[in-house]
């Protein structure tokens, strides 16, 4: 479905740009892109990529609180998301509208609620630990490669429930290699996706996707002809039933692990880095976040139950995701004529609540290029003025494990560490497929206390 002429000229103003300009300023440098177009035209803001509806980008707290709490047989997230299909594959819970999407989110959401949580946190504080053994003391390195490291082994044993040996070698080597070959921003674009020998980027994607969905496919078949009780959430999902009493399908099953993959590693991994860029950056705020772990943790190891007394942590956590959320933006393409803000939208039209802008709107966070965790102590926004997670029922469910394995992950490392810039480091964003990451990948010092 596409918008043109006479209903495309009544959107909201937006760039003369040839579109493929537009498109390549969006996925090159999309924080900038956005600032100098609410800048130059005010928001709501249009932009018009080739191939794609015309998007109608919102920073305002009421505009999105219309779009997240409308009808979802009115405006289709999963239509929005279709670019992710070639990784997640067209079961994902992120590309899934209407009463399907609600179905399989009502069988997903259990793994990650209940007591489950403080096991998963040991889970993360341990890899987190291990992890950490590995890091050069007094010596610049990049953090990313390690962030991503951590991520990977904590989705492998929470998600996949696979411990170490051969087969988490295995599956972690393949995970790793699905995600970095799609995360060139090119390949974002449905033209590129030309499968043109091993050689070719497209090609080699399509055939470490093959890989990776043997070796997903022969552990979900292994699973089931040896059922085994389990608190990880592959197990869970085995059991998890449809409401006509159905299991879910292997290539149900398929699509929502490796979704979990692309929500929960890449994206957690990026949100680390940056957390540690801020912790470099603002040496004040990481004293702080030290003073408060030695008064709760002492020198004893890092508390999974206690950790919601981190108070001053969980505000560097989603100051964090504020400054620079992971994903800038998200979106509903338009099923029928709708009004948002009191603008007529016609059938077509993505309608986008925008994550960065409505972070960087000065009505709603004054000052908001800074970085001040203070702000998050004694105010709490609303789901339409800080979501990181996307919102509605849409928002992502892997939002609290996400943000728990944030709060221990850097509780560990800075327990009995400290972290530094390293000299010259640049951490200015660059995009990997649909995360910013800091560049270079984060380098760092670090120290013992």
């Amino acid at each position: 479905m596409d918008v043109s002429g006479p209903a495309l000229a009544q959107l909201p103003p937006g760039p003369s740009w040839p579109g493929i300009v537009q498109l390549g300023a969006w996925l090159l440098r999309p924080f900038d892109l956005m600032l100098h177009l609410r800048e130059r035209y005010g928001t709501p803001v249009t932009m018009k990529f080739p191939q794609w509806p015309a998007i109608v980008a919102f920073d305002d707290p009421e505009a999105n609180k219309e779009i997240f709490r409308g009808s979802s047989d009115d405006l289709y997230a999963g239509q929005a998301n279709q670019p992710l299909g070639p990784i997640v594959g067209r079961n994902s819970l992120l590309l899934l509208d209407g009463a399907r999407h609600l179905r399989e989110r009502k069988l997903l959401l259990p793994p990650f609620h209940g007591e489950r949580m403080t096991r998963y946190g040991e889970v993360m504080r341990d890899v987190a630990r291990d992890d950490l053994a590995t890091w050069p003391l007094d010596t610049p390195f990049a953090v990313q490669p390690h962030t991503q490291a951590v991520t990977l082994d904590i989705i492998l044993r929470t998600v996949f429930g696979v411990e170490t040996g051969a087969k988490q070698d295995a599956l972690r080597d393949a995970l790793y290699h699905l995600i970095r070959d799609f995360s060139s921003p090119g390949l974002m674009v449905s033209w590129t996706q030309r499968d043109l020998g091993p050689r070719s980027p497209w090609g080699r994607y399509v055939r470490t996707r093959d890989r990776t969905d043997a070796l997903i496919y022969g552990e979900i078949d292994a699973r089931r002809a040896d059922p085994r009780p389990g608190e990880d959430i592959f197990s869970m999902l085995l059991e998890a039933r449809h409401e006509d009493g159905e299991p879910m399908s292997r290539e149900e099953l398929r699509d929502e692990l490796v979704t979990m993959l692309v929500a929960g590693h890449e994206t957690t991994a990026t949100a680390l880095s940056w957390a540690f860029h801020h912790l470099i950056e603002h040496p004040s705020v990481q004293r702080r976040v030290q003073e408060e772990l030695d008064r709760v943790m002492g020198d004893d190891p890092i508390d999974p139950g206690r950790s919601g007394e981190l108070v001053y942590l969980d505000a560097v956590v989603k100051e964090t995701l504020r400054v620079i959320p992971v994903i800038a933006a998200v979106g509903r393409v338009t099923q029928r004529p709708t009004t948002i803000a009191g603008i007529d939208l016609p059938a077509g039209v993505l309608a986008s609540p925008s994550i960065f802008l409505t972070h960087m709107n000065p009505k709603i966070y004054p000052r908001p290029e800074r970085f001040e965790p203070e702000r998050f102590l004694d105010w709490k926004p609303t789901p339409y003025e800080w979501f990181p997670f996307g919102g509605g029922v849409r928002r992502c469910i892997g939002m609290a494990f996400a943000l728990y394995e944030m709060r221990m992950v850097v509780a560990t490392v800075l327990q009995r560490h400290r972290v530094r810039r390293a000299p010259g480091a640049s951490h200015r964003p660059v995009r990997r497929s649909v995360t910013m990451a800091p560049a270079a990948g984060t380098p760092i010092v670090v120290s013992q206390r």
